[in-house]
Order: structure tokens, then C-alpha cells, then sequence
């Protein structure tokens, strides 16, 4: 299946796209990013579809996380390595306490864009383009900082594999390695019952691994993991530019990542995202708000999967804790009926945000939870398998999600809110959060 060209794709009139002031920079920036190697590899992305419909079967879990929006100035080793080990951590609750595989999928090296919700942003009187992420243009309320950018295309292809060769030289280089448990836990985490409970378990691990070591097994798998990279596929030059022809099969591949998804604003059936995804060989997701309809599910199924390929489409649904208990069963139901393989996954951020009294945009860890639950809970009456979870999270102890075991509230949210877009779980919270689900696990 040929790849459309950005022209055809453009007169589907995208949705979500930057309006750039100069049409011959753009151009300019697209054919330097044809020219580049690969951020990831079409068979790493086939490894993914095998892994995915293992989940789509009810053979394993996923677990996504990740910031809600990358910054550049966040591509250093520290907030790397810090997001990577709380999300090891969150694998190993889940495995261990939860008893089923995992596949690890970051949403990082290349979520550096955002839909918003207006086109612009005003402030004491003063209208500027709205913030859409890096790879657009600055955040700093500045005229000169809003003007979209292209040569920030190129600076989300360096910033994307400065990260994920960081990723790939911890998860080979011994950083993933069970041993090393008890290292992932950092002082600020150790105090607190979560942390405290998470001690508990790797103790449990330390004991089984020095079984293992005593009968002479050894096997490779507990010294490396496979690691995957994730992004809302949204800047069509940026998207299109990263696909390539695979040598092996002669199909179209986005390099920029192993997964990458369609938001809940691009997913018009005739829509430009839509028409470039059902060309694609990655395994792909598509986001499932309130106002999706289980024949919109369908619908979408049939132009992305028309041949049913096993983990090739995931449903990330996102409804909120006060919706997913009455929205969800009629979309689970009648894409199961009619035989559609698919992964389901909750994502438990986007249906759950607010503005606290404080002027934060802010979420409540028992909401987040109550999502889960309730995603869970509606697979379980049904007879399906409730696949995986997303969740906007980071390895630093910040302040932007209210509740949870620290008590977090409205006042304390100024204290480290350093989200540019939406508010993140933090260390502890995600640490909370994997052993509540380990718990939902074991029940499914």
C-alpha cells in the first residue's frame, strides 16, 4: 500500500496544525528529516505488534507512561534515567504482584507536540498563538517565542534519539537488571508507605533470585528489558518525513517511534490522521473519548485493521471516573461481538482534569484510580481483558496531581508544578498507582 503524499494529505485539510509564517523553511526542514537514519527499526516495531496482540489476548499487560509533553530542555541523563526507573519500578509491581508479563511502552523520545483546544492564548489583554509543544514553538508568552518554528522539527529528531540512545544504553547496560531492585528506590521514596511497601517486594524478588542463582538458573531476561518508544503521531510534516519503505517487506514505517497513536481530536474517519495511520505497519492507537460511539469503534477498526492483524490497533480509551462505568460496556461489547482484535487500554489522565481554586490545572490521584477501577471493572462484566494502562507521569517529586498517599492539596501544588501543558503523577503517586492495579490484576 503506497504511502499518500504530505499534498494529499494536506487537502484532507489536517486538524491541529501549526500555521508556519514561512512555507520554504518548512520544506526545507521536511527534506533534512527524509535524509535521516532512523530513530527505531521496522523490525523492533513488528516485536511490538507480536508483544501488543499478546495483550490483545489477554496474555499480558501493558504498562505507557510518560510526560505529557517533552521539553527539550528536559533531554538530560538525569530526568531520563529518573523516568525510566520509576516506570521499571511500576513493571516490576505489576509482574511480580500482579503475576503477568509486561510490556513496557514509554511516551517518550518524540511527544514533544500538543492538540489544544484554541488556537490562541490571552493574558491581561495580550493574544498570542496558543503553546503546542516543542516541536512547535516556545512556551515563554512572548511574541517572537510563539512563532511556530520549523527548525524545531529538527530539534525533536536530535532531542528523540539523544533520549532513546540514553533509554537503550540503561535497559542493556545493566541499569534493567533485576538485581538492581533496591538501587531504583531514591531516598525521598524510601519514607514514604508506598516506597516503603515497594522495599517489601524487592526483598521478595531478592529471595527468588537467589533461589534461581541456587538451582543454577540464570536466564538473560532478568538483566535486560525490552523497552519500547510511544508519541501522538499529530505534526504531519514532522510524521510523514519519518516514514520510510522497510527493505524487508516494502511497507511504510513510521522510524520516529515503535508506537504511535491518533488523539481524540484527529480522529475523523475521513480525516487526514486517520488516512496516513491505515498506511502504517507500526502497531498504532487510537484515543476514545465520551463522545465516541461503538460505531465509531467499529468504524475506525475497519479503515485502520481491515485485515483484523492481531496487535496491530489498540483503544485507549479516556472518559473520565465519572463516565467509563456507563460509556464504555456498549463500545467493549459490540467491537468484541463482531469479532474486531483489538487491545483495549485505560487512560485514566485526560477524562480527569480541572482548575483548582489555586489556578493549577490539576488532577486528583483518587479520580485517576477510580478510572482504572471502573475500566476494570467494566472488563471483568463482560468477560474481557482490561489490556493496560497510560498514565502522564514523572520521575521527580513534583506537585501537580492532588491526593494520594502525601495528601497533596490545592495549596501545596505551587510548591514543584513544572508540568508546561498537563499535570503528572509523581514518584510516589506512580508507585501507588502500579500496586492499586497490581491489585485490580490479580482480581482479572
Amino acid at each position: 500500500m503506497s504511502l499518500p503524499s504530505l499534498a494529499d494529505l494536506h487537502a484532507l485539510k489536517p486538524l491541529q496544525q501549526p500555521t508556519y509564517p514561512d512555507a520554504g523553511s518548512v520544506d526545507a526542514a521536511v527534506q533534512r528529516l527524509r535524509t535521516m537514519p532512523p530513530l527505531v527499526f521496522a523490525g523492533e516495531c513488528d516485536e511490538l505488534t507480536a508483544k501488543m496482540a499478546a495483550v490483545s489476548r489477554g496474555e499480558a499487560f501493558l504498562l505507557q507512561g510518560g510526560d505529557c509533553a517533552e521539553t527539550f530542555d528536559g533531554v538530560t541523563a538525569d530526568n531520563v534515567r529518573n523516568k525510566l526507573r520509576v516506570l521499571l519500578q511500576m513493571a516490576v509491581i505489576l509482574t511480580y504482584a500482579g503475576s503477568v508479563p509486561v510490556v513496557k511502552l514509554g511516551r517518550l523520545a518524540g511527544q514533544y507536540a500538543k492538540p489544544r483546544s484554541s488556537d490562541t492564548e490571552t493574558r491581561d489583554g495580550v493574544t498570542l498563538p496558543a503553546y503546542r509543544g516543542d516541536a512547535v514553538n516556545g512556551f515563554d508568552f512572548t511574541p517572537e517565542s510563539r512563532i511556530p518554528d520549523p527548525q524545531r522539527l529538527l530539534d525533536v529528531y536530535n532531542a528523540s534519539a539523544a533520549t532513546l540512545n540514553l533509554v537503550r544504553a540503561f535497559v542493556t547496560g545493566g541499569y534493567a537488571d533485576l538485581r538492581q531492585v533496591h538501587t531504583w528506590n531514591t531516598d525521598f521514596v524510601k519514607t514514604s508507605p508506598a516506597g516503603q511497601r515497594y522495599e517489601a517486594l524487592a526483598a521478595d524478588i531478592d529471595r527468588a533470585l537467589a533461589f534461581m542463582s541456587a538451582i543454577g538458573a540464570d536466564p538473560e531476561e532478568l538483566r535486560r528489558v525490552d523497552f519500547y518508544s510511544s508519541h501522538e503521531a499529530l505534526l504531519m510534516e514532522y510524521e510523514h518525513a519519518m516514514t520510510r519503505i522497510d527493505s524487508r517487506t516494502e511497507q511504510p514505517y513510521n522510524v520516529s517511534g515503535h508506537f504511535v497513536w491518533i488523539g481524540e481530536r484527529t480522529r475523523q474517519l475521513d480525516g487526514a490522521h486517520v488516512e496516513y495511520f491505515r498506511h502504517l505497519r507500526n502497531p498504532i492507537g487510537v484515543k476514545l473519548g465520551p463522545t465516541a460511539s461503538a460505531d465509531d469503534a467499529l468504524a475506525l477498526a475497519q479503515r485502520l485493521n481491515p485485515d483484523n492483524v492481531p496487535g496491530r490497533l489498540t483503544f485507549i480509551t479516556r472518559f473520565g471516573a465519572g463516565k467509563v462505568r456507563d460509556g464504555l460496556p456498549p463500545l467493549v461489547e459490540k467491537v468484541t461481538a463482531e469479532g474486531v482484535k483489538v487491545a483495549w487500554v485505560c487512560d485514566p489522565m485526560h477524562g480527569n482534569t480541572f482548575e483548582s481554586s489555586t489556578g493549577y490545572k490539576t488532577r486528583r490521584f483518587e479520580d485517576v484510580v477510580d478510572e482504572v477501577q471502573g475500566f476494570f471493572d467494566v472488563h471483568r462484566g463482560l468477560g474481557t481483558w482490561p489490556g493496560g494502562i497510560l498514565v502522564e507521569m514523572t520521575g521527580d517529586d513534583v506537585t501537580e496531581c492532588i491526593g494520594g498517599g502525601e495528601e497533596l492539596d490545592e495549596a501545596g501544588l505551587a510548591h514543584r508544578y513544572e508540568s508546561v501543558v498537563d499535570p503528572r503523577l509523581n514518584r510516589v503517586q506512580s508507585l501507588e498507582m502500579a500496586f492499586l492495579v497490581a491489585e485490580m490484576l490479580r482480581q482479572a
